[in-house]
């Protein structure tokens, strides 16, 4: 039996299911006899829970780096929200009721509160609440949880979905990928399996009732399909596939230490995108040139007051000093969409994407601003800094940004702070006016940095978290091309370079039109590097520009695509 789901993390497993049943969490309205008895109950639950989230957030740390710890940390807060707690407690005081149906009734209204949100990012985050609960219902009820830890032989796991704490305690030894019910891309667990590079398919709807505990499975995490009781045949061909994409990883590390060049010689940059300085390990192990993207944001997310000016410093400087001599590019804080702050008051907004984000917030919250340049300017002796100012859309932005990095950067300077003089300041092109007008953006930024995954669905008019408007996730579209080559010819008409920190950067299809096109810099998952180092090292730019050109007077994505794809069977 076939089923097809969502692609979430790359690779091939083959092994039994090993199945996450629903937990009977039977909760009842019953009546209590004494609130401090029942509130003591809940008490004991509550710093249970506490005490095991910590000890989740901590493995994920160790295992996962800062960024996921940071999704516990978040946990951490939510089960001690004072208006969580306070509604349980006031449902036992003065309604008499049990603590678990106290919990059940109350998180139902915050799961509420997610769920009807339009945005998919805080949608998910009901997921996080239900796993909170979970977690309390189990110590309450007295019902033992799910416990992954104990897998001791290869499996795939298969659930109605994977909580964040869950994935967090996966054992990459035993568990060879894991497929879900519901989840997407975006979703934590999805983004922790490919953290871990554990394949996995999310969102096939019925596994959990079709697969059954011990059963052989084959999960393709390069197709988003799953094969329940598959043939020999089947498990033969995927034997090979998965002793093929093992065999391929390791020959990649043949190119580590390799310059990013094409078989006639033209040379680019490969760097990759990161959120923390942890991230760093990663870029080493595969063989990154420099940092394209460092998304500062999660120095912000999952705690509950801003980041001081010397956690910033000590953060920036670290990725600094250990990439040293390579390029770092720090793009200023992004938030707005779908990233949101607990401790920031944000305007309620129609279409958060379009609204008040990213260098929005911080042209109108200067002192946000300043204290992270402040922070990056002090680092910037350390290493090759780069600075990048997200969501421009005018170029009065970019100057009134660049306006006020140099003020900070001169009153720096009075104070005997010693700052680089060799900082380069670009831009992120991710809205279609900005790229239109980039030949007037060049005269003014040291660089431009193409960020697809918001030009694409800023191009289409299509949500990209949108299942309902895939179709129109369109990245080989001539229309998305052509944008992207005013950015390129732009930049080089005025001696600047380009580069491209979006998911397109390395994606096999996107690369031979983006190197036909003269794209300088494509920074990527650190995972990601070497497989498109190798691809790019069969490839002539004398066959590529020709390609590339080929490719903008299309008319439709899918042509595009044929078009490269027989050009990638030419070169294997």
């Amino acid at each position: 039996m076939v089923i097809k789901g969502i692609a979430a993390s790359n690779g091939y497993a083959i092994a039994k299911i090993f199945k996450i049943e629903t937990l009977a969490l039977d909760v009842t309205d019953e009546k209590i006899a004494s609130y401090e008895d029942e509130k003591l109950k809940f008490d004991t639950a509550h710093q249970k829970s506490i005490s095991e989230l910590q000890t989740i957030r901590d493995k994920a740390i160790i295992n996962l780096g800062e960024e996921h710890g940071a999704i516990f940390e978040a946990h951490l807060q939510m089960i001690q929200d004072p208006e969580l707690l306070g509604g349980i407690e006031s449902m036992m005081e003065n309604d008499l009721v049990n603590a678990a149906f106290a919990l059940q009734t109350v998180s139902d209204s915050f799961i509420a509160i997610f769920e009807s949100m339009e945005n998919d990012y805080m949608k998910e985050r009901a997921a996080d609440i239900k796993d909170i609960r979970k977690r309390l219902l189990c110590h309450l009820l007295e019902v033992k949880m799910n416990d992954v830890t104990l897998i001791d032989e290869p499996v795939v796991v298969v659930a109605e979905d994977i909580t964040p704490s869950e994935t967090a305690q996966l054992n990459r030894d035993f568990v060879k990928g894991f497929a879900t019910n519901i989840g997407g891309r975006t979703s934590h667990s999805a983004i922790m399996a490919r953290s871990l590079e554990i394949p996995a398919v999310v969102g096939l709807k019925s596994v959990l009732e079709k697969a059954n505990h011990g059963d052989q499975v084959i999960l393709d995490g390069v197709s988003g399909e799953i094969f329940l009781n598959p043939t020999q045949e089947m498990i033969t061909t995927y034997e090979q596939k998965l002793v093929e994409y093992n065999e391929k990883k390791l020959l990649l590390q043949r190119y580590l230490d390799k310059k990013s060049v094409t078989l006639d010689g033209h040379q680019v940059e490969m760097s990759a995108n990161i959120g923390t300085p942890d991230d760093v390990d990663g870029i080493i192990a595969n063989g990154g040139e420099g940092v394209g993207l460092y998304r500062t944001e999660f120095l912000y997310m999952g705690r509950s007051n801003f980041p001081t000016e010397e956690e910033q410093f000590i953060a920036y400087k670290t990725v600094l000093e250990r990439m040293d001599p390579k390029p770092i590019v720090i793009r200023t804080l992004d938030i707005g969409g779908d990233k949101e702050l607990s401790y920031l008051d944000m305007p309620e907004e129609m279409n958060p994407f379009l609204g008040y984000r990213a260098i929005r917030l911080c042209l109108d919250r200067k002192e946000i601003f300043v204290t992270q340049l402040r922070a990056l300017l002090r680092a910037s002796i350390h290493g090759q800094l780069k600075i990048m100012f997200p969501m421009i859309a005018t170029i009065s932005e970019f100057l009134d940004a660049k306006s006020i990095l140099l003020e900070t950067k001169e009153a720096l300077i009075k104070e005997g702070i010693e700052v680089s003089e060799h900082i380069e300041v670009g831009m992120m092109v991710e809205i279609p006016a900005a790229a239109i007008l980039a030949d007037q953006f060049a005269k003014h930024v040291d660089f431009f940095s193409i960020g697809t995954n918001d030009l694409i669905q800023y191009t289409f008019a299509a949500d990209r978290m949108n299942e309902t408007v895939s179709y129109l996730y369109q990245p080989y579209n001539p229309s998305l091309l052509r944008l992207i080559k005013m950015v390129i010819d732009a930049a080089h008409k005025e001696g600047k370079w380009a580069g491209m920190c979006g998911e397109m950067a390395g994606d096999h299809i996107a690369i031979p039109l983006l190197l036909g096109l003269g794209l300088d810099e494509f920074s990527m998952s650190a995972t990601s590097i070497l497989s498109a180092r190798a691809l790019m090292s069969k490839m002539d730019m004398k066959k590529l520009k020709p390609l590339a050109e080929k490719a903008l007077d299309m008319s439709h994505n899918d042509e595009v695509m044929n078009l490269v794809n027989d050009y990638l069977e030419e070169i294997k």
